[in-house]
């Protein structure tokens, strides 16, 4: 089973430690970290470690609300956003694809929130990402 990387407590994931975590996906990395400064500069990036997953994750957070979580895995990352009902229309009508607006609107579970996640390999991932974020954003 594949483990999220970022497992030592005491190794903060600064920029040199993703690039080796990430190889060439850290460019992708790097096209997120600029989407966030251009597009939605108040969102910052909080890093910290937590033991009860033992490894380092990253809030990205928006004045006190979260708009997603981020994980690191080897060569890509995972972006996890969390919405409620609310979100429905601004999905729906969203440019997102079909197969991750189906899973939101018809979840196999009924739960109060709703995950979407984004595995970012390349630059072209970033799009979906950009359009969740602009949705969070908007809702709160």
């Amino acid at each position: 089973m594949n483990h999220p990387l970022l497992n030592d407590p005491s190794e903060f994931p600064a920029d040199d430690v993703l690039a080796r975590c990430l190889g060439t996906c850290f460019s992708s990395w790097t096209a997120f970290m600029k989407l966030l400064g251009e597009h939605f500069p108040t969102a910052k990036p909080e890093w910290r470690y937590y033991k009860d997953g033992k490894s380092w994750l990253c809030k990205l957070a928006h004045k006190k609300n979260t708009l997603c979580w981020v994980s690191v895995w080897e060569r890509y990352f995972k972006t996890g956003f969390y919405f409620t009902a609310k979100a429905e229309d601004l999905i729906r009508n969203s440019a997102l694809d079909p197969a991750l607006k189906h899973s939101f609107l018809h979840p196999s579970e009924k739960s109060k929130l709703r995950p979407i996640t984004i595995y970012v390999r390349r630059k072209a991932d970033l799009k979906a990402v950009r359009e969740l974020l602009e949705i969070k954003v908007k809702l709160k």
